[in-house]
């Protein structure tokens, strides 16, 4: 608090996310409010990690939220800072984590006559918010937590806060007690369709997405008992750990998992967000139960039951008397080990390393130095193999932006999680281009210390983007740009940084990464000419 006897608006703000369990403030400070806040974050015990670019910040609140299960708090400065912070907004908004973005504003009167930086900041970020508040038009401790509610709703999302340096410092009431939402329980006539449907299903598929990480026990104890094989999206890697003898490969709504859902006779989608499957039509014409927190806004395919609310007690509901299926232990490992062979990416034709060797050398490694890293990928080619080849135990082992979907993600997720669970620390798949997007968050990495281990695929070019250029004429630069000496930026920034060239390099960095204190980057040239035939694989 400023004042032991006064409490301001920054205070009480501060207060309630600390009251909701937030550790960490994420951001980039301009001027207005944004000091108050880092100073009333600092009095209720909340580090302030100080990013490189707004959209970043953003990103760590997010993935700290996704982790934590508590509301991610960042904050930026009015007008460019707020533009800035979009991506990470858009991210939080699509992939369904908490956040709360608290931004300088305009007051009142400054509207009369500002046009310097000034835009409609709450107009801007509406699409991607679930609400837009301003302190001024209501006390900081009701913004507070209405903010923080509205994140926390089923389907999670994003939320703004505009707070001037002049409201930032008028005094408020410390917030209340929040009350977080709790999902209802499924509805018993509900429970009863979706179990006439599993009855009659002989065959039947089950499908866990992002929102599955939260009833990854009773999915597994189901799965058990129908002997069924499982497919997860990419956010839910971990919710069937890839050693399972039921999971058979990973669901985006593409070809690849054909094989699988070609053979069902009833879908169960548990937790799956329409938002994480490419843009193609529902090809399965078989009956599909929908499990979600909320009833979708735009339902991927008409479900023949449909469950909202609280997973966990629903699908132990369905596994209750659960009819054993006729699928064989046989089956499932044959239609599991067709779809890893269907997207090999071992090219071993050109100059550098098979992205699918990068991601099998790097588990090797980390295995062998007990290191056990949660993973962040970012978007791009490499994502296909790192998606597919990196083995995960646990829900939380993978994190990507899959909703959204961009690029420089890796680098500021993986330092989130390192700060989130250090013991652990994380490893960060990305290509050169989404690297480049966020470079400055190398120096975050190595002003926090934090146990973090980048593998760049370095391959000069926008690979997934230069796949699908056909026979466009574009000029050579048009999708590339001249090989960066990554490991060398990384050393100027204060890391460890090594390169890679061939499989035995790239070993002996994994070996000395794997061990460091400190962030490490390994600078892999990577033989991009296996991602056409992996992309098609996948996608048809």
């Amino acid at each position: 608090m400023n004042d032991a006897a006064v409490t301001t608006a920054a205070d009480a703000i501060a207060a309630a996310f600390a009251g909701a369990g937030t550790k960490r403030l994420y951001g980039v400070p301009g001027g207005g409010s944004s000091l108050d806040l880092i100073a009333a974050a600092k009095a209720q015990g909340l580090d302030f990690v100080l990013a490189r670019h707004e959209s970043s910040a953003v990103i760590m609140a997010a993935t700290e939220a996704e982790l934590s299960g508590t509301p991610g708090f960042a904050l930026c400065t009015r007008g460019p800072g707020v533009g800035n912070a979009a991506n990470g907004m858009a991210h939080a908004a699509l992939d369904r984590a908490p956040v709360v973005l608290l931004a300088d504003g305009f007051a009142a009167p400054e509207r009369a006559y500002a046009t310097h930086q000034y835009f409609d900041q709450s107009a801007m970020l509406a699409p991607v918010t679930k609400a837009q508040l301003s302190v001024g038009q209501m006390a900081a401790d009701e913004a507070a937590h209405r903010a923080i509610e509205a994140a926390l709703a089923a389907p999670r999302g994003a939320a703004l806060i505009e707070l001037t340096g002049r409201a930032a410092r008028q005094p408020a009431a410390l917030p209340a007690a929040l009350s977080r939402p709790v999902a209802p329980r499924p509805d018993a006539a509900a429970i009863g369709e979706a179990r006439k449907v599993l009855a009659g299903a002989r065959r039947p598929v089950i499908v866990a997405g992002l929102e599955a990480v939260e009833a990854a026990p009773e999915i597994r104890a189901l799965i058990a008992a129908l002997g069924c094989p499982a497919l997860v999206t990419y956010k839910a890697k971990g919710v069937v750990a890839d050693a399972d003898p039921h999971f058979a490969g990973v669901f985006t709504c593409g070809a690849a998992e054909g094989p699988v859902m070609d053979r069902a006779d009833a879908i169960l989608l548990i937790g799956a967000d329409p938002v994480e499957f490419i843009s193609k039509p529902w090809r399965w014409s078989v009956p599909v139960i929908e499990l979600a927190t909320a009833p979708r806004a735009l339902p991927y395919t008409p479900p023949a039951a449909a469950l909202s609310g609280a997973l966990a007690p629903a699908v132990a509901a369905l596994a209750e008397g659960a009819p054993r299926s006729d699928w064989t232990a046989a089956e499932i490992a044959a239609l599991r080990q067709a779809w890893l062979a269907a997207l090999a990416n071992d090219p071993r034709r050109g100059a550098g390393i098979g992205p699918q060797r990068v991601v099998e050398i790097a588990q090797e490694a980390c295995r062998k130095a007990g290191f056990d890293p949660r993973v962040a990928v970012d978007a791009g080619a490499h994502m296909f193999p790192a998606t597919t080849y990196w083995q995960c135990s646990r829900p939380g082992d993978l994190l990507i932006s899959n909703g959204l979907a961009t690029m420089g993600f890796a680098l500021p997720a993986a330092l989130a999680a390192a700060l989130y669970d250090p013991a652990r620390g994380a490893l960060a798949f990305t290509g050169d281009g989404g690297l480049l997007m966020g470079l400055g968050e190398l120096a975050t990495a190595a002003v926090q210390g934090a146990p973090v281990v980048v593998i760049a695929f370095n391959d000069a070019t926008l690979s997934l983007i230069d796949i699908k250029k056909d026979a466009r004429d574009l000029h050579d630069g048009a999708l590339g740009w001249p090989r960066a000496d990554l490991a060398g930026v990384m050393r100027s920034l204060g890391g460890i940084g090594l390169s890679a060239t061939t499989e035995a390099e790239y070993a002996a960095a994994l070996a000395e990464a794997c061990t460091a204190k400190g962030p490490v980057l390994i600078d892999v040239a990577v033989d991009p000419s296996g991602y056409p035939a992996q992309i098609k694989a996948l996608r048809g």
